[in-house]
């Protein structure tokens, strides 16, 4: 299911804006991007302008974040946000389910849900102390509102997020957190995880597909990128274009290296 058809530039963009995300090639060229695949790839070096899109994508969708703050109080967004006003996006259906996640802001997240935890396991200490010698019905009522957020945070996270290695923990929040029909704009899900685990995350990307889920996601793993069916849209040039797998330079130049590590390496000495 694609929900998130397409962004068009609205005629009253105002070209004269000056400073970042303007100054960025491909975001100053970009007229209008469609989707027309489930999964779609963001592709290019750093500063290509790729995570600049998926953040305007994230603002002007109106997603909720996986991370410290929400996109529309994040201050690192703002220039996100003022880009996707001069944006119109095109939805075949739209609603709010999914989520927007930078790996960066994936452990900010971790902790957040640690110290949540940690004040309510302090909240129900506290009330087993200022209950002491009362009442199980009283107890259990002034236990019941922590108690309840307590478990369902277990439920869904387990013990916590940061008992876990860092690749077991991001693929146990996405297994938690994804729902079906959403849309989820990621931004280099890589990044904490080996590549083992990464053909795991293919998987389950595979399995939310099945249930009617849109991904755009900016990467630079060739393993990502070899999802079946998805289309990989390269930054690398202005504008825009689909690449073939093959083709692209972050599959050449892996290849080439794993073929021949010795003679990149020469050249370092």
């Amino acid at each position: 299911m694609i929900h998130l058809q397409s962004v068009t530039k609205k005629a009253s963009f105002a070209p004269a804006r000056e400073g970042f995300p303007y100054n960025v090639p491909v975001i100053a060229g970009l007229e209008a991007l469609r989707f027309e695949t489930a999964v779609t790839f963001l592709v290019g070096e750093n500063g290509s302008g790729k995570s600049t899109l998926l953040e305007m994508l994230a603002a002007g969708s109106r997603l909720p974040a996986v991370g410290a703050s929400d996109v529309e109080r994040d201050v690192t967004l703002a220039p996100a946000r003022q880009l996707a006003r001069s944006y119109t996006f095109g939805w075949a259906k739209r609603n709010h389910r999914g989520f927007f996640l930078r790996a960066e802001d994936f452990f900010g997240f971790a902790r957040r849900m640690a110290q949540m935890q940690k004040e309510l396991e302090a909240d129900l200490a506290a009330v087993e102390e200022e209950y002491a010698g009362r009442s199980d019905y009283a107890k259990g009522f002034a236990r019941m509102p922590h108690a309840k957020e307590l478990a369902a945070i277990r439920a869904r996270y387990g013990e916590g997020l940061d008992a876990r290695s860092h690749g077991e923990s991001f693929l146990a929040l996405f297994q938690a957190r994804f729902v079906p029909s959403g849309l989820y704009l990621l931004d280099e899900p890589e990044a904490p995880l080996s590549p083992l685990r990464q053909v795991g995350f293919l998987a389950l990307l595979h399995e939310m597909v099945q249930q009617e889920s849109q991904f755009i996601i900016a990467t630079h793993s060739p393993i990502l990128m070899a999802f079946p069916g998805a289309t990989i849209l390269s930054f690398d040039e202005a504008p825009v274009r689909s690449v073939p797998w093959e083709q692209l330079e972050h599959v050449t130049i892996t290849r080439d290296f794993l073929n021949q590590p010795g003679a990149f390496l020469a050249n370092l000495t």
